[in-house]
């Protein structure tokens, strides 16, 4: 099928289709839509405007029978997209503006296009992928990462979760490395992104470059590079870090707490930083979090997106995400005061509540 793909995709590259301004730009080379995400300055983050933008052109492809696969990728060369643009939706949270609602709703529905389109979607994750960039990258059907891919989902960080749909993947991740990554923001880089399962798979990055959109050569050729490499065969070597093998081991537990006691008893170097990592980060959001892959490791896509949106509704009536985007982004302080502030303060009762059903409000897929 790539095969094909690429013969269609090599001897011409048609005109340029539309240009939705500056921060995302779509190209039609010959048979493959190109989606360039255009924020260089703030690493390519997420903003609603690009989804209002991305999503109808994504779904205008997938029924175009001239368009045979989508290609999304991020200008600048430092980032994919380094995720969400938090700042806004904070502001909107505050002041009760209908952002911190549309915000969420449609990244969602975004994702959920991606994780159902019809076509090869081929997302080229070079540079930072953190947040709302794993949401337009890990759904699709190709995930290529570079030797300059760094991916991480950081939210617990902020008082916040890993959404995005990372409810869905992260728990498809071999052993508790999912919940790993989800817990402690730990950042995965180069050959580890796709050994962990988040791509599938690996190219040097000079020889498919990320360049700035509509340079027509650099494009064509960097297409032809990347789809000559989907069609080689996936091959994962060990890992001489025994990343996933810790992971499993120590954060196998039917609680947060449990794997606090994990790496309390372990004592190695890597319980440790991992414990210290836990420690810093809000309490609600780990426990969320926690029951958040739990219950999302035996349920659809589309159905985690809907839990999703609750959590981040919840989120949005609480303290821990403002307070959390204070010390790690505004007064970068580091020093967040988390309400409550330890684990054993939050209740069943406080985090069935981030679980509950909106009614009228709920997200419709």
């Amino acid at each position: 099928m790539l095969y094909v793909l690429l013969a269609l995709c090599l001897p011409v590259l048609s005109q340029m289709s539309s240009s939705a301004g500056p921060e995302v730009v779509f190209e039609r080379i010959r048979n493959a839509g190109v989606i360039t995400l255009n924020r260089p300055k703030a690493l390519n983050a997420l903003n609603l405007s690009m989804i209002r933008h991305i999503y109808p052109q994504l779904k205008k492809w997938e029924k175009d029978p001239e368009t045979d696969l989508v290609v999304i990728k991020g200008a600048g060369g430092k980032a994919f997209c380094a995720g969400g643009d938090i700042r806004a939706v904070t502001d909107a949270g505050k002041t009760g503006d209908s952002l911190a609602q549309d915000f969420f709703r449609e990244e969602y529905i975004l994702n959920n296009a991606i994780g159902t389109f019809k076509k090869p979607y081929v997302a080229l994750i070079e540079g930072i992928t953190m947040g709302g960039g794993v949401g337009l990258s890990v759904h699709g059907r190709f995930r290529v990462a570079t030797e300059k891919t760094l991916f991480a989902m950081p939210e617990t960080a902020i008082g916040l979760f890993p959404d995005v749909g990372g409810g869905y993947f992260l728990p498809r991740l071999q052993g508790k490395l999912g919940l790993f990554l989800a817990l402690t923001g730990f950042r995965l880089k180069g050959r580890d992104v796709q050994r962990a399962g988040v791509a599938t798979h690996f190219v040097e990055s000079q020889k498919v470059k990320s360049e700035q959109p509509g340079d027509r050569t650099q494009s064509l050729i960097g297409l032809q590079l990347l789809l000559h490499t989907l069609e080689k065969p996936v091959i994962l070597t060990p890992d001489s870090s025994h990343l996933f093998c810790w992971c499993h081991r120590l954060f196998e537990a039917s609680s947060v707490e449990g794997i606090q006691e994990n790496l309390k008893q372990d004592g190695s170097a890597f319980a440790q930083k991992q414990a210290e990592t836990l420690a810093k980060m809000s309490p609600a959001s780990l426990k969320i979090t926690f029951r958040q892959l739990q219950a999302g490791a035996t349920m659809s896509l589309q159905d985690v997106l809907v839990m999703e949106y609750r959590l981040s509704q919840a989120c949005m009536r609480g303290k821990d995400f403002y307070e959390g985007v204070r010390a790690v982004l505004i007064d970068k302080d580091q020093n967040p005061r988390w309400q409550p502030s330890s684990l054993k303060d939050v209740t069943e009762q406080f985090v069935d509540s981030c679980f509950a059903p909106l009614g009228e409000h709920d997200l419709k897929l």
